[in-house]
This record gives structure tokens, sequence and C-alpha cells, in this order.
């Protein structure tokens, strides 16, 4: 399915042309057919000779509804560019190829309308030789010229023949399983409820679909998809689509809001760009600049942070940071327009290289502008790279929707990036495009490895007798999410930066070392626990004796063992007293507190210390005044 969009000054014959080609008004308000002039998007459509289906979107030539305009141009596979024979080039005729070349639209077809008007001799070679020239330096140098009539019908079967092969020539529209309904009209239709229309992109629709509005996140489902007043199951990419949607009220929908997939695009405020000023504008871009964003069929205000340059002269390029006023749906390599607000000029458009930066950039930085090279020329590799660089460990499916990447060329980029050592699996390989599996550079796990060096280092320092520091306590310094934090700390144990025990994480390099002063307390206390095994000090006394941070040490080496908030034992002892009251309940099948009190001739306390803690850890159940095995 292929869309075309029609271009022009006002009054040049783009309404009537297409009405000439497809039998179908395209001019569907009152008010617009009162004045002669296209004022919102019309839209028809057509059968080429070789019975396939185009769709034209007719837009305003007339400057007051440029905007219009651009809601409609920006997902067509072709532009009809329309210049009446008995006027020939004039100011929205200039503006519109300017926005057909910002855009990289690449195949056209230029009508010249109303020939039947024409009467005075060379008039028309003349009007020709003046498009030519004007196309030279854009995308359309090549663009061919069909005079025609839309009055007499002169020229329309040629402009079709020349349509059919332009549209041969246009690239299919890419599938990346992500699709965009990019909406450009919203509508109730008695008996149904909300419909909205777009061009789709980037992926299919299917009847039964649950959809998401963005940027405000209301979600709907698809009842009904229609392409040019025809009932389908699924609506393809570069197809112009009409959606009935459940769920979802017209109020809540507008021009410009995307219709997607849940959860398969984010908003953003903040995108970098490469931008083109057009040679004719007066003034030079400077930093800091208001202007009109025109993104699919968005268009938003925005603030420009000029990187690597003071300013852009006319014809200039160069990288544009831009600040919204609202949030956008942006995917790398999508086209936008800027457009001065007062006086309501177009000055410029280009491409996003990045829709997600995850800062303001420093406006001089020289490795910023090599990344954003990277971004709009490099290998699919260098792309992903730079898209998730400095971002932490990040879902697949989410990094190759940021880098623009279909399937093949993500496969493609995780070969390239991983023979070099550059790209980061932290799970097994991704095996389809919205898989999950999280992935990192090489350079933001050396920095998160730093991260993790430093935090250890530091607490090791302060606690040199704590074997580690505690699991939750670490990942809470990190600012990670459980699945970050798992996935890194697996990472980091594989290679040999860290080392987990039990529910404390240290440095590879980190020991405990006591001093003599520290062994000499140590071996005292562990003294009074082989004098009186069974009846050992209490927790306080091993405190008064050694000291809060060697009693830790000693806990945590499995040294003493402490069963209840006062009572420890010796490892030794503990696993003796387990294993003994374990045969006894294998002989006897149950015992008491009392029983294991006359057993190892202690107290009540330590009895009953060491049974409830056998109770904790599963080892015995307690059934009234006994104890049983567990299991």
């Amino acid at each position: 399915m292929r869309v075309i969009g029609t271009a022009g000054h006002v009054d040049h014959g783009k309404s009537k042309l297409v009405e000439a080609l497809t039998g179908m008004d395209p001019d569907r308000l009152k008010e617009e057919k009162e004045r002669q002039m296209t004022i919102d998007l019309g839209f028809a459509w057509m059968k080429l000779p070789s019975g396939e289906e185009v769709g034209i979107v007719d837009v305003p030539g007339h400057r007051d509804f440029i905007e219009n305009m651009l809601a409609g141009i920006g997902g067509i596979d072709a532009a009809l560019f329309v210049v009446a024979a008995d006027e020939g080039v004039m100011p929205q005729t200039r503006e519109h190829l300017a926005i057909l070349h910002l855009l990289e639209v690449k195949q056209a077809i230029v009508a010249l309308t109303k020939v039947d008007l024409v009467e005075e001799e060379g008039w028309l070679e003349l009007v020709r030789g003046e498009v030519e020239g004007l196309l030279r330096s854009t995308h359309l140098s090549n663009t061919q010229i069909v005079p025609v009539s839309s009055k007499t019908g002169e020229g329309l079967d040629e402009l079709i023949t020349v349509l059919s092969d332009v549209l041969k020539g246009a690239p299919v529209r890419r599938d990346l399983g992500r699709p965009r309904l990019l909406i450009d009209r919203v509508f109730t239709i008695a008996g149904f409820g909300t419909v909205v229309t777009g061009t789709l992109i980037d992926g299919s629709l299917h009847i039964g679909q649950d959809i998401e509005i963005l940027p405000s996140g209301f979600k709907g489902r698809i009842r009904g998809l229609q392409t040019h007043k025809t009932k389908i199951e699924k609506a393809v990419p570069g197809s112009r689509v009409a959606a009935n949607l459940s769920g979802v009220e017209v109020r809540e929908i507008f021009r410009g809001d995307v219709a997607v997939l849940p959860g398969s695009y984010s908003t953003t405020r903040l995108v970098d760009v490469h931008f083109q000023l057009l040679p004719d504008v007066v003034h030079p871009l400077k930093h800091d600049l208001q202007v009109k964003l025109y993104l699919g069929a968005a268009q938003r205000m925005a603030r420009i942070r000029l990187l690597g340059a003071e300013r852009l002269n006319p014809g200039e390029d160069g990288w544009l940071q831009m600040v919204l006023n609202k949030p956008v749906v942006a995917v790398r390599e999508d086209h936008f327009i800027l457009r001065r607000p007062s006086p309501g000029i177009t000055i410029g458009g280009g491409r996003i290289a990045n829709p997600h930066p995850i800062r303001y950039h420093r406006r001089k930085d020289i490795e910023t502008l090599k990344g954003l090279e990277k971004l709009i020329a490099g290998t699919p590799g260098e792309v992903l790279i730079q898209s998730i660089s400095r971002l932490g460990p990040v879902p697949f499916n989410q990094a190759i929707q940021w880098a623009g990447l279909n399937w093949e060329e993500a496969l493609h980029a995780i070969e390239e990036l991983q023979s070099v050592d550059e790209l980061i699996l932290l799970e097994q390989k991704p095996q389809d495009p919205d898989s999950e599996v999280l992935i990192m550079d090489r350079g933001t796990w050396q920095n998160i490895c730093n991260r993790i060096v430093h935090v250890l280092e530091t607490y090791h320092e302060l606690n040199p007798l704590r074997s580690g520091i505690p699991r939750e306590e670490l990942k809470s310094r990190l600012h990670f999410g459980s699945r970050n934090f798992n996935a890194v700390l697996q990472l980091g144990k594989k290679e040999g930066v860290i080392i987990e025990d039990g529910s404390r994480i240290r440095s590879s390099q980190h020991q405990v070392t006591l001093s003599e002063n520290q062994q000499d307390l140590v071996n005292s206390l562990k003294q009074q626990f082989r004098a009186s095994p069974f009846s050992p000090p209490s927790v306080k006394e091993c405190i008064d004796l050694v000291g809060n941070d060697l009693l830790t040490y000693l806990l945590e080496t499995g040294e003493l063992i402490q069963v209840s908030s006062d009572v420890v034992f010796s490892h030794s002892t503990f696993e003796n007293m387990a294993a003994t009251v374990r045969q006894a309940l294998e002989d006897e099948g149950t015992i008491t507190v009392a029983q294991v009190r006359d057993r190892f001739g202690t107290s009540r306390k330590f009895a009953l210390a060491l049974m409830e803690y056998l109770d904790e850890i599963g080892v015995t159940v307690r059934e009234g005044d006994s104890r049983r095995l567990l299991n």
C-alpha cells in the first residue's frame, strides 16, 4: 500500500487534479467548498493500471494552513508536486519544495497543471525551465515534469504512467514489528464511536489488538480497520488507515497523537537532532531560540540548544538538542521540520539522532558530537552502542526501538559488537525482537564496575572486620532495580570483581585480617566457649570481652552460631547438639526442652534457645510441650 502527498502553492489546482485522477473531491469541509481552497487535510485514492491501490493526501497550499500541510506530508512514499502552468513558481511552491527536500522525499512527479489556460507561445517551456532550475539543488532534481489539465484531461494518462513508475522505485516501508499510527484526524461515527485516521508505519495492526494512545497513555482496543473505506483485518506499514477504537473517547485524542501497541514506545521531551538551516532564511540560528517542531503529525513548541557552535548561518547544518514543551513519540531517523512561530516561516529540518538522551549535553563536548555522528551515519552496531551508552542494563527490545533497528539489523549489530567485545549480554542471546534480555555496552559496565568497587572499598575501610556489605545495602547504594542488580551481580562474579558470600558481598581483593591484640581477644573468648560449651557466655558477655565488631566477625565467619538474641554457641558445639537432638528424635520420636536440658547438663535458657532455633531453621516442629523431626 502506497501513499502520495500533494504539495504546491495555493490555487494551483492540487485538489482538482486529485479529483480528476480519483473521481473524489478531497475537500470535505463546507468552508473549503465555499472558499474553493483546501484548509485541512483531504484524502482520496485510486487504482493504478497494475491494480495497486494508492492513497492520496491532499494538503493545503495557503501559507496560513502550512501547519496542516505538515501534519499530512510526513508519512508519504512519493510527492505529487503541483505548479500551475499559467502562474509558474510562487512563494508556497518554494516552501513546499524546501519541506519535501528536508523530509528527504526522493520520489516525486511534477504536474504542470492548468495547461489549458496557457495561450502565449513558449510560456509553458519557460515555466518548465523555471521548475527544473528550482528542483536542481534538491533531492528531486531528476523528477519528471508532466503537463496536465484537470479540466480537459490532457496529460492525465501520462501522469498515471509516470506515477506508477515512480512508486515502483520507492523503497518498501520497513516492518519493525512496532506499529505507529500517526493520527491526523479524530472523529465520531454514529453507532461506531471513536475513529482515528493516519498513516501506519513501522509495523502492522490487527482487529482486536489492545492499543495505547501516546503521549496521554489512554488505552483502548481496535474494533475495526479500514483502508480506503474497505474493511480489513490487518493494516500494513505504509498504508492510510482508519481505526475504530473502543475504550477511548474522541475528546481524549488529538491530531499528532500516536496509536501504538501498549508498552512498545515511550515518549520524550528531549531529543538530539541533525539539522539543516535553509539557505534563504534571513537570520542565523542561535542558541536558546524558540521554534515550532513538526514531527509526524505532531506539533510542539521547542527550545533549541545549539551544540558544537555559537550559531548556524543560512545553508549550514549542525547538531541541536531540543527541549519540548510537551512529550512526543520519536524514533531515530524520523524526519522533522522547524518553523519560526512568528512570523510563521519554515527555517529548516533534519533527522532525529537520539530520541532519548539521558541528560542535557555540554554544548561543546567533542565526544557527544562524535556519538551523534555515529547515530546518524554509523553501522547498526555503532548505532546500537550509542543508543544504549551510559544507560546501564536495558532490555533488548527497548534498545533496538531507541536505535530504530529491525530484527535483521539488530542481529548484525550484536555480532558486530560482540566480535570487538563492546556489547555485553547479561542473559541469553535474544531470540526475537520482542526479547527483554538485558544488554549493556562495555563502557557502561566499566563505569558500573568502578562504582561497585568504590562502594565496596569504602565499606571495607570503614568495617574492616566485616566479611562484606549486606546485599540489600549494596543494591540501595547503586540505585538499581532488582533485575538489573541481580544481572550486574552475576556479571561481577563472573568477571572476578566481587565475591558473594551468603547475604554479603565483598571485593575480590578484600580479606579480613586480625591484629595481634584482636587475635588474643578471640582466643580468650574461644577458651571460655571450650570451658563451658553447653552454657557459654551470653551475647552481652561476648561483647564486653571482645567488642561488637569482633563478635560480628566471628558470627559472619561461622565460628559462632547465634541461636537467640542472647544465646550463642561455638560452631562445633552447635553441630554436636543438633546432631544429638536429631538422633534422639529418630530413636524416640519426640523430645521436650527439659529432656534437652538434662541431656546436655545445661539450663532451660540454653535448651529452649536451641530448640526454638531448630524449629526456625526447619529441623524440628513443636507439638504441645514436645518436638518432633519436621522431615
